[in-house]
């Protein structure tokens, strides 16, 4: 695999929260059966991870994995890893119903940085961004504004955002935009 050319170079922005370009995530499309022993057990060998509950995460250490739906998973790892990781689930799920794909190559990944996270993504996203109803450790498969994205927080106080590379430009707008010091609502406490 080439290395990572990045959809806006590494932007960035300061407001309510900060706006980062990250660089390339590996990340691979897992579609099949999430609860059979043979897909569970392959994802674990090669990833390190055991697949995620429904609207979960799963991480250990640089590798994760996020629910998408009753059957799809996004697996993440080193981009430099993907391809290889990738390769190594498919000949594990050799003879199974299971698809895989790396699709690091097709998505943007955008950190949010700061205590008014949850307001910046409530602007954007129909989710429940209040404390006790969006926690770290759950991820959200939804629309922020038009564009379908996902996101979930890795801790308090820093969220990631993956969108199709090709609205990478529209995202970060829409982020910047929801972020600006100008646009503060104040909902959630700082």
């Amino acid at each position: 695999m080439s290395d990572v050319q990045l959809a806006l170079g590494g932007a960035s922005f300061d407001g309510l929260v900060q706006v980062k370009e990250l660089a390339g995530q590996g990340m691979i499309t897992l579609r099949g059966d999430l609860t059979r022993k043979d897909i569970v057990k392959a994802v674990n060998d090669v990833f390190g991870v055991t697949l995620p509950d429904s609207r979960e995460t799963a991480f250990d250490g640089e590798n994760g994995a996020l629910w998408m739906s009753p059957d799809e998973a996004m697996l993440l790892c080193p981009y430099d890893k993907a391809q290889q990781k990738a390769d190594a689930l498919s000949a594990k799920l050799q003879g199974a119903h299971a698809l895989v794909v790396n699709v690091s190559d097709a998505r943007a990944v955008f950190q949010l940085q700061g205590m008014m996270l949850r307001e910046v993504i409530a602007k954007l996203a129909p989710v429940d961004m209040a404390t006790d109803a969006f926690t770290p450790g759950m991820v959200r498969r939804t629309r922020m504004a038009q564009v379908a994205a996902a996101f979930w927080m890795d801790d308090a106080n820093t969220a990631r955002i993956v969108c199709f590379r090709s609205v990478a430009a529209y995202m970060f707008g829409l982020l910047c935009t929801s972020a600006d010091d100008a646009s503060a609502v104040n909902h959630f406490t700082r």
